[in-house]
């Protein structure tokens, strides 16, 4: 019985990390169009979210069969939990890079204001932050875990450079506000897509400790 519980338990480990893939590879391409202003790759990024919506969901059924069909112990009921618990922010993820698209679809025609600089940076950042996350809960790494929450403070500060240079272009020229806006919103999705890797980041020490932000849950 158990045998067949670890079996079943790797093959749920194994679909998050196909679903991680997913998603990083949404940002990359999100990020690429953004950059190089590729309408057709970020309508690719749009098209995608489906099939990491779906994914999404079949990881949910595994878990809740794992919850049903076997008798988990303590530490296994926190993994499955946690499990649920970062597939929710996962998807979150996807949406987001789907967002970043929709904006880069719209923006492909403009010539942009600034060369991009801190929005890259922001994008290379948060896609190490899922990776990390995503690593530390396979392989039970507390460290790591704790490396992605203390990395969202790099993400942050380029988050507030980037706002504090469309700022400075807005007030330089009142047209510039339009676009200037789009590519706040675009800033400010990597930097909620680096806030739900520290949610993940958490729920992975909470897998490990049973402490979910300090607080003793299982």
């Amino acid at each position: 019985m158990r045998r067949r519980f670890d079996e079943q338990l790797a093959d749920m480990h194994n679909n998050l990390i196909e679903m991680a893939s997913l998603i990083e590879r949404a940002i990359a391409r999100a990020t690429k169009a953004l950059e190089t202003q590729d309408a057709g790759g970020a309508r690719d990024v749009i098209a995608s979210d489906d099939i990491i919506d779906d994914k999404e969901k079949e990881i949910e059924m595994q878990c809740l069969n794992l919850l049903l069909s076997q008798q988990p112990v303590a530490r296994d009921l926190r993994q499955i939990s946690t499990a649920l618990k970062m597939i929710t922010d996962m998807e979150r993820i996807g949406d987001h890079a789907s967002d970043i698209s929709e904006l880069c679809v719209y923006l492909s025609g403009q010539d942009y204001i600034k060369q991009l600089e801190h929005i890259p940076r922001m994008a290379e950042a948060t896609a190490k932050m899922l990776t990390w996350s995503i690593n530390a809960f396979i392989k039970n790494d507390l460290e790591l875990a704790k490396t992605v929450i203390a990395h969202d403070d790099i993400v942050d500060s380029l988050f507030f450079n980037a706002k504090k240079d469309l700022i400075a272009l807005v007030h330089d020229d009142a047209e510039n506000g339009e676009q200037a806006f789009d590519l706040l919103q675009i800033a400010k999705y990597y930097e909620r897509i680096g806030d739900h890797a520290v949610n993940i980041a958490e729920w992975v020490i909470f897998s490990i400790t049973g402490l979910h932000k300090g607080s003793q849950v299982l």
